[in-house]
């Protein structure tokens, strides 16, 4: 094909590029990976700049499940809540309370209903019980007793829209409080602000006695399922009613009136768009949707929380809650207010509202200018005329003005979010990303046949970075056999035979990918090579094809997190209706072969040896003294900062030479000083066993299976001197024991 045949497509398809992502912008059509890729975009700015820490202005007084245990079952007496309330007010003395839950039912106490129909019919005409009904009838009512402890103390209710097709849409219970503003406020520019039809509020005597409300619930849920925003105001019967964050932030002012921004609109044909809503000294901007976007502080416990039974039980410093706003809200999972967010798949609704509360408080609210896709177009038409330029110049040049191109755009978009709180689009950084790579698939066509190769042979078991790294360092691995210092690592899923019985291929499928894959992503984090999976086992080593100089230690780091992610996977095994797993691990350093073998039919680059057999008798040993991780003396020995616990001195089976095995614990600065005293003592106990003590070592023994019995390993030491004692060693004691079983 003619040069100039090859220079008109290369910058025809590029321009293409370019001019798809601008017609996105200006709203012509929609792309959906670019809209992911936003939502995406945001999210990583979100999370990488959370401001972290604990925000003690805003606590949550959490129903959780400790609650519901003592209390009963949710809806409580609403005498119990009004305990709660005067508690909160009389004894913390907070400023503001707030309930991200509503009240819409009167309660059922059959006692005052008995005594309720006696007052309206048989003694009706009795004096004494009529003037003794008055006065009990507000004591023993729990909706009038809820309701006095509200009265003259700034509390807010909260409630729930239906919105217009959603189950409900008909129903109007309980009463909404006073609107926030009437649609007047927003003059004659358009509405942005959603349509709500239905809703589920509070008894009138309550909404009554309290100073505000606010609704809880949001119809602006992204498609993928994640709560970014929320909507500040809502339009109902021609008023604007406000979001439950928005009433607190009022009631603490004293009542302001809220009053419209407004600013030049993009596409309004009018000019005019509500750029943001005012209340007193404080804007809270808002989109085309009356939406403001969250400023998560960071993940679940942002902010102090207080359980509702030690708050009941006056277990809680008052110092903690004087002058703070509190949320009464819920992390109880039985009742449903537990959200998807970007910073945490699972987390509690109340604290999205305190997170939003405290961001206006502090002004440091995103939000993207009404001149953000202007901006958007003048950058695309910049970026995508440079990218189409660096295209004709040598690869080297091309990669730096790249590189030059996109730290100026990322050093834009982080001045604006960091500086100017503003939410820049991300389509010029795909447009330079989309472009690079069009630029660079030439460059991919004639790359070496060796690195293509290697790319294909070693791409499917070792970590990317490990294949680059190989490329770059053609000389730095070999594909034949050859002696190393290395170290292995074998793990297996405890009882997981018995558990697959019970299950379907196709469930067993699934469960094992979900349990392999973060279980590898950890090996390969941590620099290791998978060399096979044996059923639900993993082989996997350090310090090949690559040489590793910290192999031992990114091995034990690489055990600790996977027991560690197997862990945090419990709660979702469980909600797919899985039981929890554990995991037995087995790691050993030393000189071990590895390379290319196998027949003249298949060969598996792979490590053998006899430290590789101790590696998987050592897996094979945590089973026997209860623990999830055995190390060996020759790993202990190269990894000095870890904490360990010294398990025992044995002969695996099938070997002469005795090996001293190890539990690790993690960083030795994070152990804790009940943990510290436990290892004392168990060292204690050891030497006394390894010096044919049995007394002294059996009662010391003794004393840790009573004080931790949770640890099964004194247990199985005591039953181990009960059996030496009845039948002592016929030779000199050297304090090592024979594991019979692999």
């Amino acid at each position: 094909m003619p040069r100039i045949v090859h220079t008109l497509l290369r910058i025809g398809l590029s321009a293409s590029i370019m001019l798809a992502l601008i017609a996105h912008t200006n709203g012509s059509y929609s792309l959906t990976f670019v809209n992911q890729l936003e939502s995406f975009a945001y999210d990583v700015r979100l999370r990488l700049t959370c401001p972290g820490g604990v925000d003690p202005r805003i606590v949550i007084v959490d129903i959780d499940d400790d609650s519901l245990l003592q209390e009963g079952q949710w809806p409580w007496p609403r005498r119990r809540l009004a305990e709660l309330v005067d508690l909160l007010f009389d004894d913390y003395r907070i400023r503001l309370l707030a309930f991200d839950m509503v009240f819409p039912e009167t309660e059922r106490d059959s006692a005052w209903v008995v005594l309720q129909t006696l007052a309206q019919g048989a003694l009706r005409e009795d004096a004494a019980f009529q003037q003794e009904w008055a006065v009990l009838r507000t004591e023993l009512s729990g909706d009038a007793r809820f309701a006095a402890s509200l009265q003259e103390r700034p509390v807010v209710l909260g409630y729930s829209f239906a919105m217009p097709g959603e189950q409900g849409q008909d129903l109007r219970i309980g009463q909404l409080p006073p609107a926030a503003a009437p649609l007047a406020v927003l003059a004659s520019a358009p509405n942005p602000f959603v349509d709500a039809a239905g809703y589920s509020a509070n008894l009138p005597s309550l909404q009554a006695s309290a100073r505000g409300g606010g609704f809880f619930n949001s119809p602006l849920i992204d498609q993928d399922g994640l709560i970014r925003r929320l909507p500040l105001l809502l339009r109902h019967d021609g008023q604007l009613y406000e979001n439950l964050s928005l009433a607190v932030l009022r009631t603490l002012l004293g009542g302001l009136p809220l009053s419209m921004v407004f600013g030049v609109g993009y596409h309004d044909a009018d000019g005019r768009r509500v750029e943001a809503v005012r209340v007193g000294v404080f804007d809270i901007p808002v989109d085309t949707q009356g939406a403001v976007l969250i400023p998560y502080r960071g993940m679940q416990g942002s902010f102090p929380y207080f359980s509702a039974r030690a708050i009941l039980n006056r277990q809680i410093d008052p110092n903690l809650l004087t002058g703070a706003i509190v949320l009464v809200g819920t992390t109880a999972a039985g009742l449903l207010d537990l959200r998807a967010t970007p910073v945490q798949n699972i987390y509690p609704g109340v604290e999205i509202h305190a997170n939003l509360i405290a961001g206006i408080l502090d002004q440091r609210l995103k939000y993207q200018p009404v001149f953000a896709r202007g901006l958007e177009t003048l950058l695309l038409l910049c970026l995508g005329g440079l990218s189409i330029a660096l295209g004709f110049t040598s690869p080297l040049k091309a990669l730096l003005g790249m590189l030059a191109l996109a730290a100026v755009t990322f050093a834009l978009n982080l001045y604006a979010w960091q500086v100017l709180n503003w939410v820049l689009p991300a389509a010029p950084a795909l447009l330079l990303l989309l472009l690079y790579l069009f630029q660079s698939i030439y460059g991919y066509f004639v790359q070496a046949r060796r690195e293509r190769r290697l790319s294909y042979l070693f791409g499917q078991y070792v970590p990317r970075e490990l294949v680059a790294e190989m490329s770059r360092q053609p000389g730095g691995y070999a594909l034949g056999g050859e002696s190393r210092d290395m170290t292995v690592l074998f793990s297996d899923l405890q009882d997981f035979t018995t558990l697959s019985e019970t299950l379907d291929p196709h469930q067993l499928t699934r469960l094992m990918q979900f349990i392999l894959t973060p279980l590898t992503q950890v090996i390969h984090e941590q620099h290791g090579t998978v060399d096979k999976y044996i059923g639900d086992a993993i082989m996997a080593f350090w310090g090949a094809p690559l040489p590793d100089p910290k192999h031992a230690r990114h091995a034990v780091d690489a055990a600790l997190a996977m027991k560690a992610r197997l862990e945090a996977l419990t709660p979702e095994l469980r909600a797919r209706g899985w039981p929890s797993l554990r995991i037995r691990i087995g790691v050993n350093s030393g000189v071990m072969n590895v390379g290319n073998m196998g027949s003249e039919f298949r060969v598996a680059y792979t490590v053998l040896g006899d430290a590789v057999n101790l590696a998987a008798r050592l897996e094979g040993a945590a089973k026997q003294y209860g623990v999830a991780i055995v190390m060996s003396e020759t790993t202990r020995a190269v990894v000095t900062d870890i904490a360990w616990r010294e398990l025992d001195r044995v002969r695996v089976k099938g070997r002469i030479q005795p090996v001293t095995l190890f539990e690790p614990l993690g960083t030795a600065d994070a152990l804790t000083e009940t943990m510290r005293e436990e290892l004392v003592e168990h060292d204690r106990a050891l030497a006394a066993y390894r010096a044919g003590a049995w007394e002294q070592a059996s009662a010391r023994f003794e004393a840790l299976q009573a004080q931790y019995p949770e640890q099964p390993l004194y247990g199985i030491y005591r039953e181990r001197i009960a059996v030496l004692r009845a039948d002592p060693p016929a030779t000199e004691w050297d304090g090592v024991f024979t594991l019979t079983v692999k």
